[in-house]
C-alpha cells in the first residue's frame, strides 16, 4: 500500500524519530565523574568549598546562584525555588527558644527544593515568625516560589549556623593517612549520593533578632557540571 500524506504512520515515525533524538540529547548532556582517585579527590574538594562559602555567607541562596554562575551550570544563572505545598512540620519547644517566641506565636513552615536550572541543589524546612516579616515579605513567600533568601533580603539578614554535618564523603576517614586503602578505580562513574551535607542555622534581622530557623539538605546536583580537565 503506498502511504500518502493523509496517512497517521509518517507522522507518528517522525514522532518517533523525534523522541529518540531527545532521549540521546539528555543522555550525551548527562554529568558523569569517573570513578577514580584523582576524581574523588576534585569532588571531595569541591563539597568542601561550597560548604565552606554557605557556612562563611549571609545568604545560602546567593552562594547557591553564585556557584552555579561559576561553574556555567545555566544559561540563566538564577536559583528559583519550587514549593512543595501540603506539607507541614509543628515547630518544636526548642524551636520557639531559638526564635525568642511564646507557645501561642503563630510560626509557619515552609518546604522547597532549590533549583538552577534543572540542577537540584538544595531541599529545604523553613520555619519562620511571619509578624517579623512585612506584609509584602509574607504574600510573596504564601503565593509564590521565591526563595526564602530572597524574600527576606530588605531585613540584611546574617545567619548562625547550629549544626552542619557531612552525610557523605567520596574518600574515606583518614584517607590522608595512608593507613586506610582508597577505593580501587572503576570503569564506571561515582556513584554520587542525593545528600552531600545538611546545615541548620537559625536568621536574624539586621537588628539581631530571630526570625526564621533552616534546616538545609545539600545535594548532588552541585556538581552538575564537567569534571576539570585530566592534567
Amino acid at each position: 500500500m503506498r502511504l500518502t500524506a493523509k496517512h497517521p504512520l509518517p507522522s507518528f515515525t517522525a514522532w518517533i524519530a523525534a523522541l529518540a533524538a531527545s532521549s540521546s540529547l539528555h543522555a550525551a548532556d548527562a554529568i558523569a565523574w569517573p570513578d577514580n582517585y584523582q576524581s574523588r579527590l576534585q569532588v571531595q574538594a569541591l563539597v568542601q568549598t561550597i560548604n565552606a562559602n554557605i557556612l562563611a555567607s549571609t545568604s545560602a541562596t546567593l552562594t547557591l546562584e553564585k556557584w552555579c554562575a561559576d561553574h556555567a551550570m545555566s544559561a540563566t544563572p538564577k536559583v528559583t525555588a519550587h514549593l512543595l505545598r501540603g506539607v507541614t512540620k509543628t515547630a518544636s519547644a526548642e524551636q520557639r527558644a531559638r526564635l525568642q517566641v511564646a507557645a501561642d506565636t503563630p510560626i509557619r513552615y515552609r518546604r522547597v527544593q532549590l533549583y538552577c536550572g534543572g540542577h537540584l541543589l538544595s531541599e529545604a524546612d523553613n520555619w519562620y515568625v511571619p509578624e517579623r516579616l512585612t506584609p509584602a515579605m509574607n504574600r510573596l513567600l504564601d503565593e509564590t516560589d521565591t526563595p526564602f533568601g530572597k524574600a527576606v533580603l530588605p531585613l540584611a539578614p546574617y545567619r548562625r549556623t547550629l549544626a552542619a554535618s557531612t552525610l557523605w564523603s567520596p574518600l574515606p576517614d583518614k584517607w590522608e593517612t595512608g593507613q586506610v586503602p582508597l577505593p580501587a578505580a572503576q570503569a564506571t562513574a561515582l556513584d554520587l549520593p542525593s545528600a552531600l551535607f545538611e546545615h541548620t542555622a537559625v536568621l536574624y534581622t539586621s537588628a539581631h533578632l530571630p526570625f526564621s530557623e533552616v534546616r538545609e539538605t545539600y545535594q548532588r546536583g552541585l556538581l552538575d557540571f564537567p569534571p576539570p580537565p585530566a592534567r
